[in-house]
């Protein structure tokens, strides 16, 4: 558990009644119910909630910027929470630049670990201030970079408590804070974790002699030598946009990810997963095998941009 780096490590709820924020600390909220957070129906003037809502993020903007030495606990007592139902046109770039808010706070706070997470028809949190938020419970690869990098700073920092109705939640809040560049580049998918937990690459990216031919060929992909029913995992979140079989690589996967990224699973004993569905980076999606043209149990994976054939061993991570 993170504690304050302001000293004080005391918990702060916020909620919100009808348009007009209002700040209620810990002790006055044991006696009061929590009250709905108020929804954003639509990005414009137009809507009293995002007038509102803008003019909070302008009036913390720039305390931020007004601030000689940075005070967390003055900041977060004028943090305010929206809630926001995401459109299918909707992305997070565009929701960005139309809140006048860094991404990284919307994604921290909604625990997005990349763009594609972003749901039409699901509900968002909208913070009104620029920041990290990490939660008291981590549970994706995000989370865990944000909250290792910050672990040891000294960056001013102040425990809060968002409330919705019966559903509460803990975060430690970092006041203008922003992603790093690693942690920009993970969360916009330039990265992909690796899709075994163990393995031995035997055969790497580029012109190669065909096991099975004897020819020269170029070699698509790598391929990573497991035993047989070894789990076979998702290298970042997408969607199953092909699953079969095929006479070369057998039982075989194919996963489309953001930024016209797709990646490939070969050679699978099984395939635990179905077509159109949406997975997770690290979701169980098939098992190591042997199946079409192989000369033994392994995985032959490949990553893709535009249908063009990038050595995977470059990017993927551990």
């Amino acid at each position: 558990m993170f504690t304050s780096r302001t000293g004080k490590g005391f918990a702060l709820a916020f909620f919100l009644i009808f348009l007009f924020p209002q700040v209620i600390t810990a002790q006055t909220a044991a006696l009061l119910p929590a009250p709905e957070i108020p929804e954003i129906r639509r990005l414009d003037p137009g809507d009293l909630g995002f007038k509102q809502y803008t003019s909070d993020v302008h009036a913390n903007r720039r305390r931020l910027a007004g601030a000689r030495a940075l005070n967390a606990d003055d900041i977060a007592e004028y943090l305010t929470i929206y809630k926001y139902k995401v459109k299918p046109e909707d992305d997070i770039l565009f929701l960005a630049a139309r809140l006048n808010l860094p991404y990284s706070a919307l994604a921290s706070l909604n625990g997005l670990n990349n763009p594609s997470a972003l749901e039409p028809e699901k509900y968002i949190l909208l913070p009104s201030c620029p920041g990290i938020f990490i939660p008291s419970s981590i549970n994706s690869d995000l989370e865990k970079l944000l909250g290792a990098a910050r672990q040891e700073s000294n960056a001013p920092s102040v425990e809060i408590k968002i409330r919705s109705g019966d559903k509460s939640e803990s975060y430690l809040f970092f006041p203008g804070a922003d992603f790093t560049p690693t942690e920009r580049a993970f969360f916009l998918n330039s990265g992909f974790r690796f899709p075994l937990r163990q393995y031995r690459i035997t055969s790497r990216f580029g012109i190669r002699n065909d096991p099975i031919t004897g020819n020269i060929s170029m070699h698509r992909g790598i391929d990573l030598a497991a035993p047989e029913g070894t789990e076979v995992f998702a290298v970042a979140d997408g969607v199953v946009s092909q699953a079969g079989f095929d006479p070369v690589y057998g039982n075989y996967v194919i996963i489309r990810h953001t930024n016209g990224w797709t990646s490939l699973y070969g050679h699978l004993q099984i395939i635990e997963t179905v077509l159109r569905s949406n997975v997770k980076s690290g979701n169980l999606i098939g098992r190591v095998g042997s199946t079409g043209q192989s000369t033994g149990p392994h995985l032959h994976f490949e990553l893709r941009q535009d249908g063009k054939p990038f050595d995977p061993a470059g990017r993927l991570r551990p």
